[in-house]
């Protein structure tokens, strides 16, 4: 019998299982969350200037990953600093009583061809919901990208109070994206 053929096929499995690498380390000046929404039939577009993150991602046990972001509210960038103050306030985010938005992963799962569920839970002002936000990995050297998109609603997570609550002039769907760029050890 040759066992040449399997013992190259274990040794290859065992250099891949060795080389592989945890993106934990994320580089927030690579990397962005930003959104969408319509306001009187309008496409606005804003962002988050700011947020922390713990991050640990093998490719080759997706199953172990966990994500957890702080984003800071007060940090919006809704396109002038008036819209800025007002999206941080009371009516809206009211960042002075609930500083950050946390996503904290549950549960990851490989979906093939570099797709992913990632399960968890998104707590705004108070309010917490479960989502599942879909993502794909790219590994580009010693760094990873994690792109993807959701819709949350905002009327679940109280954002807009008072007459903003209503979603005549400020639509409920909010389209959020992210790219996140993290280094590899």
């Amino acid at each position: 019998m040759n066992l040449k053929p399997l013992i190259l096929a274990a040794a290859s499995l065992l250099a891949t299982q060795a080389h592989a690498t945890e993106y934990n380390q994320v580089q927030a000046d690579k990397s962005a969350i930003q959104f969408s929404y319509q306001q009187m039939g309008v496409k606005m577009d804003g962002k988050f200037k700011k947020f922390t993150s713990q991050l640990a991602f093998d490719p080759a046990k997706p199953t172990a990953a966990r994500a957890q972001f702080d984003v800071e509210l007060a940090s919006v960038d809704a396109g002038s600093s008036d819209a800025n103050q007002e999206v941080a306030g009371k009516a809206w985010f009211n960042s002075k009583a609930f500083p950050t938005a946390r996503f904290v992963s549950s549960e990851v799962k490989p979906l093939g061809g570099n797709r992913y569920e990632v399960t968890g839970e998104l707590s705004i002002k108070g309010q917490v919901r479960k989502m599942v936000i879909p993502a794909t990995f790219t590994a580009q050297g010693a760094t990873g990208v994690f792109d993807g998109a959701f819709t949350l609603r905002r009327g679940d997570f109280n954002i807009g109070e008072g007459s903003w609550a209503k979603f005549d002039i400020v639509a409920n769907d909010v389209h959020v994206r992210f790219r996140i760029t993290a280094a590899g050890k």
